[in-house]
């Protein structure tokens, strides 16, 4: 197996989560493991497109699969998550000082 870079991590959970279906399907997981079938329920689309966004989750490491017979149950793995996170936290900080300082001009403008 090829080991892949942090870098290389962070553009897969940044990758995975740029579709509105992935993003919603890591909503779905985020309070409990959840069946392949369950995950794809809400959306009008196949089974077979589910399955390609739920690969996609899985290979930038958001989720985990366990299979007991012909149940797939999927389990969302937070850290790529936090990773991401960690990578942005530095912009939003960025971008609250800058709020800040405008809200303090309109302050003493007003």
């Amino acid at each position: 197996m090829v080991e892949r870079s942090g870098a290389a991590l962070l553009d897969d959970t940044y990758a995975s989560l740029s579709h509105p279906v992935r993003r919603e399907m890591v909503e779905i997981l985020s309070d409990a493991p959840h069946r392949v079938t369950e995950v794809a329920a809400p959306f009008d689309i196949s089974l077979a497109a589910a399955s390609k966004h739920i690969r996609m989750l899985e290979r930038a490491g958001l989720l985990e699969r366990h299979i007991s017979g012909r149940d797939h149950t999927l389990i969302l793995r937070a850290e790529p998550l936090e990773a991401a996170a960690d990578w942005i936290d530095p912009y939003r900080r960025f971008w609250e000082s800058k709020l800040d300082r405008l809200d303090e001009h309109f302050r003493r403008k007003g």
